[in-house]
């Protein structure tokens, strides 16, 4: 049998080390052992259940039934703290099973394999497990978006913002509504959608949520400040985000790196924001993680031109790629949800462009910031104007993201 540490079933469980210890001074590790001083715990072992929340008392002849809301299946690799570079091998160490398949299924998501991660998650589209399905719908939804499959982007996305009373007997438990908040919450802030109509009634998830997904409900929170217009308060919530933990947890830990990169950006504050996306790059690079740059280009003032094209031409040009594809499927589910126009015909350069011109940049202010010619910034408004059919700057903003 394979084992491992107290230390890494904490990291994969979202715990403390300590907590995973006394589980297993408890009893409630099935095959746990003490060897040299330290616990090891059988691979594949599922944390246990909390009994405070079941009502039972905690002991070895209490056998543990696994929960509906153990968090184990909610986007495990979000969920997990690992080392940068590590994130194949830590994906390849998990027991087959459910929580492996929606991790290979994020892992191919995250690493811009659009069609690889459809088809490992749709399986679980149906799962009985409420955990593996609304990962699922989550990742088909924006895999399917972003291979053009608006159809099926559209049914991930009905359950995704979907209602799970049913299934309870119409008495759903605050764990298992807050998942429904979380994954609802994140596809509508990156789709920048209205919060779906189940969160209103749902519990607040951060209380809720092991420390990953908490995390990243912090983004979803940062993002949806961000498009109200409250940046100051958005990159507050980042800040707070990242105090709250002194464990790294990668992915989210981008996508928080990049909304701070929005807000900082909005608020002219380029040297602050370069560095957020630098410390961004820094973490995804190992592992390839290049989806999430991808989907928020539009967003960061051409942050990835200053920054990340210079040094890294090969990579921004995939980010490109993933942006293309991303925001073409992005356009055809926002669309016709809000009626609003979007600039859906012109090119990255040209979008950043306006958008750092729309927020009453100077030509000269950003050929500076990316790196080329105040001809060429002139080039791309000119451009914009006559594909979007406005004649000056100050008609640019409706048509930008936000």
């Amino acid at each position: 049998m394979q084992y491992i540490t107290a230390e890494e079933a904490a990291r994969r469980w979202g715990v403390t080390t300590r907590l995973v210890q006394r589980y297993c001074k408890q009893g409630r590790i099935d095959g746990a052992d003490k060897l040299a001083g330290s616990w090891r715990i059988p691979e594949g072992t599922v944390k246990p259940d909390d009994p405070r929340r079941s009502g039972r008392a905690a002991g070895p002849q209490a056998p543990c039934r696994p929960s509906i809301s153990s968090f184990q299946n909610l986007m495990p690799l979000m969920s997990t703290a690992y080392a940068p570079g590590t994130v194949a091998a830590f994906v390849s160490s998990l027991a087959k099973g459910t929580r492996a398949s929606i991790a290979q299924a994020e892992l191919a998501y995250f690493s811009g394999d659009a069609e690889r991660a459809r088809d490992v998650a749709a399986p679980h589209l149906k799962s009985d497990d409420a955990e593996a399905r609304l990962s699922a719908c989550l990742i088909c939804a924006f895999s399917n978006m972003s291979l053009g499959r608006i159809n099926d982007a559209r049914f991930a996305l009905d359950g995704a913002f979907g209602c799970l009373n049913s299934e309870w007997g119409g008495v759903t438990p605050p764990e298992v509504a807050a998942m429904a908040a979380f994954i609802g919450g994140a596809a509508s802030a990156l789709l920048h959608l209205p919060a779906p109509k189940t969160s209103k009634h749902a519990p607040d998830p951060l209380p809720l949520l092991p420390p990953g997904l908490r995390l990243f409900a912090c983004y979803i929170k940062a993002h949806r400040l961000y498009l109200e217009g409250a940046y100051e308060q958005s990159y507050g919530v980042v800040l707070g985000a990242f105090a709250m933990v002194d464990t790294l947890y990668p992915i989210p830990a981008i996508y928080l790196h990049l909304a701070a990169v929005m807000s900082l950006m909005a608020l002219r504050r380029t040297d602050e924001a370069r560095q957020h996306v630098l410390a961004a790059w820094d973490i995804a690079r190992p592992d390839g993680l290049i989806q999430p740059f991808g989907e928020h280009h539009g967003l960061l003032g051409g942050m990835l031109e200053a920054a990340i094209k210079p040094a890294w031409p090969d990579d921004f040009k995939r980010m490109i790629e993933i942006t293309y594809r991303f925001s073409s499927g992005w356009r055809r589910i926002h669309n016709p949800s809000t009626s609003d126009d979007v600039a859906d015909n012109l090119t990255t350069t040209e979008f950043a462009v306006c958008m750092l011109a729309s927020r009453d940049w100077s030509n000269a202010e950003i050929a500076e910031h990316m790196g080329f010619s105040v001809n060429r910034v002139k080039e791309c408004l000119s451009n914009a104007f006559r594909k979007l059919g406005v004649s000056s700057r100050k008609d640019l903003s409706q048509f930008m993201l936000a």
